[in-house]
């Protein structure tokens, strides 16, 4: 059986990503590419690394006969898919790319993205996609929110560590690095190659960035009670991949335990060995995961390094992934893509 699938704001980094990663899935077929300023175009024209692939002409939404999908996926930016969605058929099935589907209280949406919710309705039948850990809820699920790419990675260095209970859960600290490919392809001054290489720094520090957000609301739900935790964001002058060092106390032995169990059956999240801890260059183009963990010369802490490709594994590849759920196929389908080295 072939899917037939629409990818909305195909123009961008994760609608590029979609498109590479579905050309490999056997029972998928991309029937619509919008985007609405460059519609007309070829998608070889907007991404010449995509000419060899047989794909359709890139369109407007509204031009898009949606009786003949069976599942789109919206790579719009923020605060453009609430309306979009809305707008769908409703027996449509969506996984949505955006943050507007992510926080499950519509309150704090407007709190952390400051404008009302333009689709409560819709929220209230939105299933947060972090696959590994929803995944029952997502295959029978008509609207998926994918998460953030740093929310994905700080989650899955500490979501099994807050529900056994091993970590004192107000002292966790996330210190992270992502590449320049999750802040999008708009032109902007601050990402310009000068303004951006040969150096690093941190943004929206001071617990201001809206993945804490998706922290607050899943950790605090996993843990029965408040869950706040330290974050701060760092821009890295690489095109893709997220690290995230988290600091943590609690035994570094029984942590590595936990995770390693929890783990053990994931096709794409990899607990490396004792003592190993992971590195961008190892998961660049793939939908895995890898995660470390070693102890501190203090005793009782802990470091655990989970990295990832926040185009893959923390966008498209995740989208990918609950799409495959969705559609009744292997999960791993269109995934199993070993990362570009070097």
């Amino acid at each position: 059986m072939t899917h037939r699938i629409a990818i909305l704001g195909a123009s961008g980094y994760t609608g590029a990503e979609l498109v590479r990663l579905i050309a490999t899935h056997p029972a998928i077929e991309i029937v619509a590419l919008s985007a609405d300023r460059k519609a007309g175009q070829s998608m070889a024209e907007v991404f010449p690394h995509l000419r060899h692939l047989d794909l359709p002409r890139l369109c407007r939404i509204e031009e898009i006969d949606f009786s003949s999908v069976d599942l789109a996926f919206c790579a719009l930016p923020h605060a453009t898919s609430q309306e979009v969605i809305a707008a769908l058929p409703r027996d449509l099935r969506v996984v949505d790319l955006s943050a507007d589907f992510r926080l499950r209280d519509v309150a704090e949406y407007e709190r952390w993205y400051g404008k009302p919710h333009a689709a409560p309705d819709l929220q209230a039948e939105a299933v947060y996609g972090l696959t590994e850990f929803y995944r029952d809820r997502i295959r029978g699920a008509r609207l998926v929110a994918g998460t953030g790419c740093n929310a994905a990675t700080g989650q899955y260095a500490l979501r099994p560590l807050i529900a056994e209970g091993v970590i004192d859960l107000d002292r966790i600290v996330i210190d992270l690095k992502t590449g320049v490919s999750g802040a999008g392809r708009s032109l902007r001054e601050n990402l310009l190659h000068a303004e951006l290489s040969e150096g690093t720094h941190p943004y929206s520090a001071g617990g201001v960035h809206r993945h804490l957000a998706e922290f607050d609301q899943e950790f605090s739900a996993i843990a029965g009670r408040p869950v706040r935790v330290q974050f701060t964001p760092h821009l890295l002058p690489a095109n893709r991949g997220i690290l995230a060092t988290v600091y943590v106390d609690g035994d570094p032995r029984r942590v590595h335990e936990v995770l390693a169990e929890a783990y053990a059956t994931e096709p794409f999240l990899h607990v490396l060995p004792f003592g190993e801890l992971p590195s961008t260059r190892h998961i660049r183009g793939s939908n895995f995961c890898h995660v470390g963990v070693t102890g501190d010369r203090l005793g009782g802490r802990a470091l655990v390094v989970a990295a990832l490709d926040n185009l893959t594994k923390g966008s498209s590849g995740q989208a990918l992934q609950n799409a495959n759920l969705m559609l009744g196929e292997d999960e791993t389908t269109g995934l199993m893509l070993a990362p570009v080295f070097p």
